[in-house]
Order: C-alpha cells, then sequence, then structure tokens
C-alpha cells in the first residue's frame, strides 16, 4: 500500500496542531486550571510544554517520519535486531481507541449546545439534565462519529488536510473575537489576574501532576497522535521548528480559552473551579444573561465544534491508519468498520450517565472517567517514557539515529548539548511525576 503525503507544510501545521488543539484546549484546560489555582497551574503547565512536550513531540514526529508507517508498526520497523519494542505498537492503538470512546460523546455534547443556542432553544440548556438523556447522548455521539469517517473516507489531501485546514482559520478567528469581547467585560481584571498571575503557595504535588498530563492531553503525545502525521511528510524541513510551531498555536489556543472564559466568570460570578461542566453551564448562563448572548453563544459552540471535531478526526485517522496496515483495507471499508467500533466503544460513555451505571473508582465517577484513566493516567504518559527511552538509548532506536532523522532538512536542529535533557530529564520527570500521581489518585 503506497503511502500517501500531505499536499503541504501548512496543511502538516495544520492537521498536527488540529490534533493537539481539541477538547483539551477549550474544555478540559479551562476547568484545571481553574480547580488547581488559575494562574499557578498555567506556569507549571507552560513549563511542562518546554521541558517535557518539546522534546516528546520531536521525538514523535522523528519516529513517524523515520518509520512511514502507522503507530501500530513503527516501532517494529525502527527497532534493531532481537529487540522487543513492536508491543508498544498496541498500546497506541488501544490509546487512540479508548480516548474516542469519551471524546466523540463530549464532542456531541458541544454539537448539542450548539444547535440549541443556534435555534433559540438556549434557555432550557442544562448539562445535568443533558447528560442524562441517553438519546441525546447517543444521537450526537453518532452525528461525530458518522461526521469523521465519511471525510476520512477521502484520500488524505482531499479530505482530512482540506477540511481542517478550513476548521482551524475559522477557529482562530472566531477566538479572536470572543477574547476581545471578554476583556471588555467588568469582571476581565479579576479574571485575568486569577488566570495569569500564579500563586506560588498553591503549587504542590497534584497542581504538577496535572499540569503534566494535561500537556500530554493537549499534544497527544504518547500514543502516536503525532507519528501518524509525521509519517505524511517529507524530509524538507528538520523537526524541532515544527514541534514549536504545533506547540506554540496549541496553546494560543488555550490561553485564548482561558481569555473567553475566566473574565466572564468573574463578571457574572460564576464558580472557575465548577470542574467540567464549566464550559457547559457556565458559559450557557454567561450568555443568556448578556446582550446579544444567542449570536455570542452560537459562536462560542461552533468553535468548539470546530476545535473538538479537529481531535476527532486526528485520532480517527490515526486508527484507521493502524488498522489499514494491519488488514490493507481500503480507506472506505477501513472507515466503515473503524466507525462501527468507535460507535460501540463510545456507547459505554453515552449512556454511562443513565442506564449504564459504572463507578469504577470514588462515588460519583463514570465510564468517561475509566476512559480518561486509560489514556491521560496511563498511556499518554508511559507512552511517552516509552518514546524517550526508544530515541535516546541503544537498547532502542539510538540517539544517533533519531537526530538524524530530526534534523534532516532546513530549520531549527535538536543540539548535542540538548541530549541529557532528552535522554535523562524527559523520561526521569515522566516517571517520577506519573508514579506520584499513581500513589496520590483517589481510587475509592
Amino acid at each position: 500500500m503506497n503511502r500517501e503525503k500531505l499536499g503541504s507544510r501548512l496543511g502538516f501545521i495544520m492537521l498536527s496542531a488540529g490534533c493537539a488543539i481539541g477538547c483539551g484546549n477549550v474544555w478540559k484546560f479551562p476547568w484545571m486550571c481553574g480547580q488547581y489555582g488559575g494562574g499557578s497551574f498555567m506556569l507549571v503547565y507552560i513549563i511542562c510544554l518546554i521541558v517535557l512536550g518539546i522534546p516528546c513531540l520531536i521525538m514523535e514526529f522523528s519516529v513517524g517520519r523515520a518509520a512511514q508507517t502507522s503507530p501500530i508498526k513503527m516501532y517494529r520497523k525502527l527497532e534493531k535486531p532481537k529487540q522487543k519494542w513492536g508491543g508498544f505498537g498496541w498500546a497506541c492503538l488501544v490509546g487512540n481507541l479508548a480516548i474516542m470512546a469519551f471524546y466523540t460523546v463530549v464532542c456531541g455534547w458541544i454539537i448539542y449546545y450548539f444547535i440549541n443556542f443556534l435555534t433559540g432553544n438556549n434557555r432550557d440548556l442544562g448539562f445535568t439534565t443533558m447528560i442524562a438523556n441517553p438519546s441525546v447522548n447517543v444521537i450526537f455521539m453518532m452525528i461525530t462519529v458518522v461526521i469523521a469517517f465519511v471525510i476520512l473516507s477521502f484520500n488524505i489531501q482531499g479530505g482530512l488536510e482540506r477540511i481542517t485546514k478550513y476548521m482551524m482559520i475559522a477557529l482562530l478567528a472566531l477566538m479572536i473575537v470572543l477574547a476581545i469581547h471578554s476583556l471588555f467585560l467588568s469582571g476581565s481584571g479579576e479574571g485575568m489576574t486569577f488566570y495569569l498571575k500564579p500563586d506560588f503557595s498553591k503549587i504542590n504535588g497534584d497542581v504538577v501532576v496535572g499540569a503534566m498530563n494535561q500537556a500530554f492531553f493537549s499534544l497527544s503525545t504518547g500514543m502516536g497522535g503525532m507519528a501518524i502525521f509525521g509519517s505524511y511528510i517529507g524530509k524538507d524541513h528538520s523537526l524541532m521548528g515544527e514541534a514549536i510551531n504545533v506547540i506554540s498555536l496549541d496553546t494560543l489556543v488555550a490561553l485564548l480559552a482561558g481569555i473567553i472564559i475566566f473574565p466572564a466568570c468573574f463578571t457574572y460570578n460564576l464558580e472557575v473551579n465548577s470542574g467540567p461542566n464549566l464550559l457547559f453551564d457556565t458559559m450557557a448562563t454567561v450568555f443568556n444573561n448578556m446582550p446579544g448572548g444567542r449570536i455570542w453563544g452560537s459562536l462560542f459552540f461552533l468553535f468548539m465544534v470546530f476545535a473538538a471535531m479537529s481531535t476527532v478526526l486526528g485520532v480517527c485517522e490515526n486508527i484507521l491508519a493502524m488498522i489499514r496496515d494491519l488488514t490493507g483495507w481500503s480507506r472506505i471499508k477501513g472507515s466503515l468498520i473503524c466507525g462501527i467500533v468507535v460507535f460501540v466503544l463510545a456507547l459505554t460513555t453515552a449512556l454511562g450517565f443513565s442506564v449504564l451505571h459504572f463507578q469504577p473508582f470514588a462515588e460519583g465517577t463514570t465510564w468517561l472517567d475509566f476512559w480518561d484513566f486509560i489514556v491521560s493516567t496511563n498511556v499518554l504518559p508511559l507512552g511517552s517514557l516509552v518514546l524517550a527511552l526508544f530515541c535516546c538509548n541503544k537498547f532502542g532506536w539510538g540517539w544517533d539515529n533519531f537526530i538524524k532523522e530530526a534534523n534532516m532538512g532546513i530549520g531549527m536542529k535538536v543540539r548535542s548539548w540538548m541530549k541529557p535533557i532528552f535522554k535523562y530529564v524527559v523520561p526521569t520527570a515522566i516517571a517520577f511525576i506519573y508514579v506520584y500521581g499513581l500513589v496520590t489518585f483517589k481510587w475509592r
């Protein structure tokens, strides 16, 4: 099967950023930032992106481009004789399926809110009521899955690359408009102080663990989410600059999301630490109590649809590519079967708030918490740890092979003085924070 290629460097950057930018930035990041102290969390999050995110993203792009295959086979293709790295490719498949098992449901919620604001039914919205309605959850999750795999059934340039470029440009334009609007609200001063001014007394182990997991969740590193796009590009540009471009766009969107949400919270005296429903109940309340709220709400949830769908498309492309590499199926056949599998898995989350009760951890947890635990707490950090060990050690692909691939082409280069950061700092930090997170996790 001939490897498909992206049509342009812009397409690669937009696709990679689109996969990274999504609910992680505009749904999960703001509520985690609110719960972990605002500016304190933001500071640690930025540090995690620079120290851990950039190296991991460079390594994942490099492995993908060198292997020229999907994540399920990339380790096996690059490993040396008698090495046994191939099993980690299956972990990538599990991670991608697990994230779609809840992410498609969250995307469906966003589409539901957008349609209700657009049609003028925004006054009766309620997050708790919505998630307890199995038909709403299933129908809008199904809409998300169908849209994604119909787009992916076309070739990569005509389908995924073209759609994502348009969505990303529209997303950034809408976010800038909404952020400027929020800065003129009466509570913008308090909101921005909470959001951007760190309180060092609030920085503890929980904040660090949350920030690292959020950084990996946002970037989709560790489960091949970025390696697949590395496999679709040429070797004209070195990969450090590409990684910085993607992370810069990703961080810009997260920053803008906070600028949109926190001034609004302080203007209307709403709780910044309300958790996963912050985006839904809080923002709906804001829009329902402001002049022109229906229009602003429609725009807000429209950009949320773009953000969420860009990630759904990126991850589903990864799943599709892995299945096609295993089976040799066409895009159309692979899209149909992968779509059915994702839909069935996502039913657990869609029905988990009503008829399919499951409390994996503390009281009140659901299937969504279970799938998020698999992905955010385990697959992403452990996958990033495996990636660092594989790229930087002789018992893996090796440092020399890694930097040869990473530095191929014009642009910024990985320098020799950076080797200790990649080889020692990154895996040690990930391992320590991961273990601390498991020890302090609220199991019951």
